[in-house]
């Protein structure tokens, strides 16, 4: 039982990791992590809306007629991205503005609807909780890798804090929308690399 509640939330850190495996929420992987702080702002607020409304509809996922789940399933997800979107513009006005359009967008992440309709409408509360958790995890984990490479190659720093000391001359590029796909790309190529390498194939 034990192995089975650590697999639930170990398998969205790597094995099924929602950016590097599986490609999932790619606009604000994309577009929000020019900066380590937007990247991790972003990963927790789409952590804050996955692990909620995976808790809700495992509750009352009895209650929901299949025919209108979907529905049903975006409109809890909506309630907590308007929570996360107001919470963040009250708190953290900086951060709201930088992340501009995509903190609502949350409602349309296909990795949040993805898990309702899959593991938290068919499984009790603390499996949905431990693998909203999980894939929480691993979706901020892949947002912070990404935005740290492009903050310290594009301008030498890492969460506004120098870190190159110049050794080497920024790339600018790399706060760019093609460095974004450049070094997803590279960061996609070495993890799989490295679960062909080490045999973690699922």
């Amino acid at each position: 039982m034990r192995r089975q509640y650590w697999r639930d939330f170990a398998k969205g850190i790597w094995e099924q990791n929602p950016v590097f495996k599986q490609l999932l929420g790619m606009c604000p992987v994309l577009a929000v992590t020019n900066t380590a702080l937007n990247g991790l702002s972003m990963g927790l607020a789409t952590a804050f809306v996955l692990i909620s409304s995976s808790i809700i509809v495992s509750i009352i996922k009895g209650f929901i007629p299949r025919q209108v789940r979907i529905p049903s399933y975006i409109v809890i997800i909506a309630t907590f991205v308007t929570v996360a979107d107001l919470v963040l513009a009250a708190l953290f006005p900086e951060i709201s503005r930088a992340l501009g359009a995509y903190v609502p967008l949350i409602v349309v992440n296909c990795l949040i609807l993805s898990r309702q309709e899959s593991f938290a409408s068919d499984h009790p509360t603390h499996r949905a909780f431990l693998d909203a958790l999980g894939m929480s995890a691993g979706f901020t984990f892949a947002l912070l890798v990404l935005s740290s490479v492009r903050e310290i190659l594009g301008v030498g720093e890492l969460f506004g804090f120098p870190v190159t000391m110049g050794l080497f001359r920024d790339w600018g590029v790399m706060i760019l929308p093609a460095g974004a796909f450049l070094s997803l790309g590279v960061l996609i190529g070495l993890a799989n690399y490295t679960t062909h390498k080490l045999g973690w194939e699922s």
